[in-house]
């Protein structure tokens, strides 16, 4: 007997969940009741993700850097241009020497047209690279999401998913837009225009240095207030998009029960919060853009007053002051925009690190480091053995659900289960699903630990049709195809056949071409779960699932799928999660389970014939038909 390396599922699925309806309180929370999508993200893990996602570019990266510095030098070169045209080329023209100041002329229309093709260049290049790092990490999400188990999705809603994936990858792409050109520009305009004012004038270069000490007060100040505004405005935006999408996709029983008002009571509560966190960080941005002009203004102010005493007694040239009244506007012209990019930081930020932690989050069922095979079935074997041994399952939400659970399944015998709401029968399928691993025990396939098997295998073995017969946009012969993509259309036409759903599929308007929609919505209920049964017939595998496959169907549509269960379960190890006991008529043998456990075992004919809790479940059963 082996324990499981991994922790429990963090609560009960469909009818199991103890406390339905109810806040889940399985999602971790930072106290605020609307801060429902923390996830932990690893030290490191954000700076190491935006590393692994410009490494593949890092030539490209180079190029655009060096575009963007040769650009800036071009920029800062017009000021010293005016100096020397006020100092040197206006007194030659003066004395009929014009040499001097058309080659400043043409010197500063160089610089212009040179900055123009240089930034275009930047730009193209800067675009290419963002585009191709946003591709990569959009990717990325939607590849891991669907690693990630399926004790994950039941916690961590769609709707977050989709913030991830739309509002955070959209502020990183504010950022990589925009944002950093403005960050790397102000940082060189810093170190050249420094430079320059240093080299033209020693006192006057000194003041205007020094004046970036309280700038630099301003900004350290401005990101640690920022970053905290910014990660709640991430979590308050992800909030209003989840209560949209789970809104809109329960729709039917929104308008059932009446639930318009107290849904646009709560939207209401989440978009003012996100109103709220808007106005913090725009605040936070007005405060930051206040204190940066009044230091600009007060140095520049001093600079020129100074700066006109020292041309008045002859100790600075007046092109000399020009150009470094011009470069101190170009030094702290660029300090609001330096707010912008901060303020697209501390939102690509927060984004960025949400991103992490989803993309650091691994499943709770690991792929196998040395995975095993299946033996090969023999040619008249039908299906394959099934074993629970010595089995524990438990949620973090409450007890055990199987406290310890052994069970021997022959090969090719139908199984049903029944059993009252929380009995344990869904985690029974689940765990041979393998959607989720035992905390102590073993399930064994042919007497293969289902750990022991990568995903592929184990999915060719083990196939489970659900309650909701969940179809997928696009035609119905690629529904059907699902579990067999190589599958030719003479083969999913014989798989509908032999289940029963070829007729109705055929008067569909482009027969097995038609496009079934969202969730397949143009057919019947009954009908999407034939599709799910042809599916599962056309995967042929030795092991299959059904749960709850009858239960919301009327009559008409349960018998049609029963019959489509005789033909899908033969010659197969079948285990059915049994609702309504109509079901179990078909199955060979009835486990009736209470709160985890066995309670009855045998035919089903044999224990409607006895005393027991099956022979009074079918009693009650049968008099409801009545």
């Amino acid at each position: 007997m082996t324990a499981a390396t991994t922790a429990p599922a963090d609560g009960p699925p469909d009818d199991e969940k103890p406390d339905a309806g109810k806040p889940d309180a399985r999602t971790p929370t930072t106290g605020d009741p609307f801060d429902r999508d923390v996830l932990p993200t690893p030290p490191g893990a954000t700076a190491a993700l935006l590393r692994s996602l410009l490494a593949p570019m890092k030539a490209r990266v180079t190029v655009t850097s060096l575009l963007l510095l040769l650009q800036q030098a071009v920029v800062q070169a017009g000021p010293l241009l005016v100096a020397y045209a006020i100092d040197r080329a206006v007194p030659a023209f003066r004395a009929q020497d014009h040499g001097p100041l058309i080659a400043v002329a043409v010197g500063y229309l160089a610089c212009a047209l040179a900055a123009g093709g240089l930034q275009f260049a930047f730009v193209a290049a800067a675009a290419r690279v963002n585009q191709d790092v946003l591709l990569d990490l959009r990717g990325r999400i939607f590849r891991h999401a669907q690693t990630l188990s399926v004790d994950f999705h039941e916690r961590y809603t769609s709707g977050r998913l989709i913030s991830r994936s739309t509002t955070d990858v959209e502020s990183l792409r504010e950022l990589l837009d925009e944002g950093l050109q403005e960050l790397v520009t102000v940082i060189l305009s810093f170190v050249y225009i420094s430079a320059m004012l240093l080299w033209l004038d020693l006192g006057l270069g000194g003041v205007a240095v020094a004046s970036l000490v309280p700038l630099y007060a301003l900004v350290r100040l401005y990101q640690r207030r920022a970053g905290r505004v910014y990660r709640a405005r991430s979590t308050a935006i992800a909030a209003v998009i989840v209560k949209f999408v789970e809104t809109m996709n329960g729709i039917r029983p929104v308008r059932a029960f009446r639930r318009e008002a107290a849904n646009d009571a709560d939207f209401g509560a989440l978009n003012q919060r996100h109103e709220r966190t808007n106005g913090d960080a725009l605040l936070e941005m007005a405060r930051y853009v206040t204190g940066s002009r009044l230091v600009a203004n007060t140095a520049v102010a001093a600079i020129v007053l100074w700066g006109g005493y020292r041309v008045a007694d002859g100790t600075v040239a007046l092109g000399v002051l020009a150009a470094a009244v011009l470069y101190l506007r170009r030094l702290y012209d660029p300090i609001d925009r330096l707010g912008m990019f901060l303020n697209s930081y501390h939102s690509a930020a927060a984004s960025l690190e949400k991103i992490a932690g989803l993309l650091a989050q691994t499943p709770s069922v690991p792929e196998p480091s040395s995975p095993r095979q299946l033996p090969a079935l023999e040619s008249e074997q039908p299906g394959r053995e099934v074993v629970f041994d010595g089995v524990r399952f438990g949620y973090r939400t409450g007890g055990e659900v199987l406290p310890r659970f052994d069970l021997t399944i022959p090969a090719g015998q139908t199984v049903a289960v029944v059993g009252s709401t929380g009995a344990g029968k869904s985690t029974l399928a689940k765990l041979l699903a393998r959607f989720y691993d035992p905390s102590d025990g073993r399930v064994l396939l042919d007497g293969v630990d289902l750990r022991d098997l990568a995903v592929p295998e184990l999915r060719r073995g083990v196939v489970m049709v659900t309650q909701e017969a969940f179809l997928f946009s696009g035609t119905v012969a690629d529904n059907i195809a699902i579990g067999r993509p190589d599958a030719s259309r003479e083969e999913i036409e014989r798989a509908a056949k032999e289940i029963g759903a070829h007729d109705f599929i055929s008067a569909l308007p482009d027969g097995y071409d038609t496009d079934v929609r969202k969730r397949g919505g143009r057919i019947s209920a009954g009908q999407r779960q034939l599709v799910a049964f042809a599916r599962a017939l056309l995967a042929d595998p030795a092991v299959l699932i059904l749960d709850e496959a009858t239960s919301s169907l009327d009559i008409p549509g349960e018998r049609a799928v029963q019959r489509a269960m005789l033909t899908v379960l033969k010659g197969r190890t079948a285990v059915v999660i049994a609702h309504r006991l109509s079901t179990v008529e078909i199955a060979d043998r009835v486990l009736v389970m209470e709160h985890g456990k066995i309670v009855e075992d045998g035919e089903p004919a044999e224990l409607v014939a006895g005393t027991g809790r099956f022979a009074d479940l079918h009693r009650a059963w049968r008099d409801s038909l009545a």
